[in-house]
């Protein structure tokens, strides 16, 4: 399964149920930066035999991916899965956190989950991209394998500058996404690298590494 590079026109779901903090993201890098957003990919992904499947959704990944959106601001994370078991899965959790008695307790967390948006494939999140930023995006898809990335983050962060474009960033859950993922994207990002031989971070600690390279204020 590749990649439908997405065209622009009105299909939208748990955007009118929640607000995705787009209006923020939008305000506050108005002339500075263009739209990045998020996705966290459940299918298509490897298994540790190279095998493509679909994950399983799990709670941290949301509540940390929630965070990492909502500390620099994107207009939402995509949370892409077939699944409908798991599709109802996530969307439990967002109704207790943005709507039920989850929001009441801790509203600071309703304000991160709400970025969240459940999806059932990439094409239809580059398409809600799409309709809401008059553009498809420019696809970046991420890999832990050594001889993929082929964009570094100082040739990404001049790219996030042309204001006329909008970005997504697809990040593989499982032991990554499928070869024909990485193939359907614009451009794969280097992959983040330790100081010995382990390389296997968790996706939520390579999430809020990648954000922080591509989107800190102190890198010029």
């Amino acid at each position: 399964m590749g990649i439908r590079r997405a065209e622009a026109h009105p299909g939208e779901r748990q955007r009118q149920e929640r607000d995705p903090g787009g209006s923020a993201y939008r305000k506050r890098d108005a002339g500075r930066l263009a739209p990045l957003y998020l996705a966290l990919v459940h299918y298509p992904v490897l298994n540790r035999r190279g095998e493509v499947i679909a994950s399983a959704i799990t709670n941290l990944d949301l509540h940390d991916l929630a965070r990492c959106a909502a500390c620099f601001d994107l207009p939402a994370c995509f949370v892409v899965t077939p699944l409908r078991n798991q599709q109802a899965l996530a969307g439990r959790l967002l109704k207790h956190w943005c709507q039920g008695v989850g929001r009441e307790l801790l509203p600071e967390r309703a304000k991160a989950l709400s970025r969240l948006r459940v999806v059932t494939s990439i094409d239809e999140a580059a398409t809600q991209v799409a309709s809401e930023c008059g553009i498809p995006p420019k696809i970046w898809a991420s890999s832990a394998r050594e001889g993929v990335g082929n964009l570094n983050y100082a040739e990404a962060r001049t790219g996030l500058k042309d204001r006329g474009q909008a970005f997504m960033l697809l990040l593989g859950t499982g032991w990554g996404l499928a070869p024909s993922v990485l193939q359907g994207a614009h451009a794969v990002l280097e992959p983040i690298r330790g100081v010995g031989t382990y390389n296997h971070f968790s996706v939520r600690c390579a999430a809020a590494i990648m954000l922080d390279r591509l989107l800190s204020n102190t890198i010029d």
